[in-house]
């Protein structure tokens, strides 16, 4: 079994291994930068599983920021039929680029 942990970013949970690369939600850090993620949630070295309550203490995922880019347009349409009432609303999302360094 591989070595992995799981990290809570922005209000969401990720299963990361080693040199995976994944799309979190802004973290305000620049392309290139290295950053340590404190709040990790579960960690196993390929044998035994730490599960934390609700983290598990003293561990870090040392990650680098690939690049900070915006997400593909969500569009949110709402009609009222025979009403004449019709909302267009889109949104990007701020996201960032991290590859996992290390654990």
């Amino acid at each position: 079994m591989e070595a992995y942990a799981v990290i809570e970013t922005g209000g969401k949970q990720y299963l990361v291994q080693k040199g995976s690369v994944l799309d979190i939600e802004l973290i305000g850090a620049k392309d290139g930068d290295k950053v340590t993620l404190s709040k990790v949630l579960a960690i196993s070295d390929g044998q035994e599983l730490k599960i934390g309550t609700p983290a598990v203490d003293g561990a870090e995922v040392k990650v680098s920021v690939v690049k900070n880019f915006r997400g593909k347009k969500i569009v949110a349409f709402k009609k009222k039929r025979r009403k004449g009432y019709k909302r267009k609303v889109g949104h990007r999302q701020e996201l960032t680029r991290i590859k996992v360094e290390s654990f």
